[in-house]
């Protein structure tokens, strides 16, 4: 039940950024209903239609009732809290290894830009440095820095993000 809470929760805080669809948090709602986690307004939120159109409007409604029903965390849309958490679920998703380094940097580049939260900086940084890894000037590599250094950093950084102590000297 835990981990359908937590999927629900990862779900939510990625829909407030907009990177992901209503329909990821429907389907997640649907889940949780599955496993015996139940609430009134998590009913609602899992007969949401996740078709295109007005689907996002309806989860606007009721996800924060839902999650506050289930001692979740409701992150509006465009908060630096949001951005925080959003950022923490992609370095744990990197960590598990179901996303790749480059996208955890090009993701924090596009949807978290240089505007928001200081947590993305390095993420940002590192996004631009693969830019430059992968340049070429006069028939040379542009830097003696490579992917596989550039991928290494991501992972020390989705490792400080995501709070894993553990192998931060690897």
């Amino acid at each position: 039940m835990h981990d359908a809470l937590a999927r629900l929760q990862d779900a939510a805080t990625l829909w407030s950024m907009n990177p992901s669809t209503a329909a990821d948090v429907i389907d997640t709602a649907c889940d949780c209903l599955v496993v015996g986690i139940d609430s009134p307004t998590l009913r609602i939120i899992a007969g949401i239609s996740p078709t295109r159109g007005n689907e996002s409007d309806e989860l606007r409604r009721w996800l924060e009732g839902a999650l506050a029903e289930l001692s979740l965390t409701y992150y509006p849309t465009g908060s630096r809290e949001g951005e925080d958490a959003a950022l923490r679920v992609m370095a744990r998703r990197l960590l598990a290894q179901t996303i790749a380094p480059r996208d955890l940097t090009s993701w924090a580049y596009r949807f978290i830009t240089w505007d928001g939260t200081p947590l993305a900086a390095d993420l940002i940084a590192l996004d631009i440095a693969y830019d430059y890894v992968d340049s070429v000037y006069n028939g040379q590599p542009y830097t003696s820095t490579t992917t596989a250094d550039l991928d290494e950093d991501v992972i020390a950084e989705a490792r400080r993000l995501a709070g894993d102590t553990t192998a931060l000297s690897n």
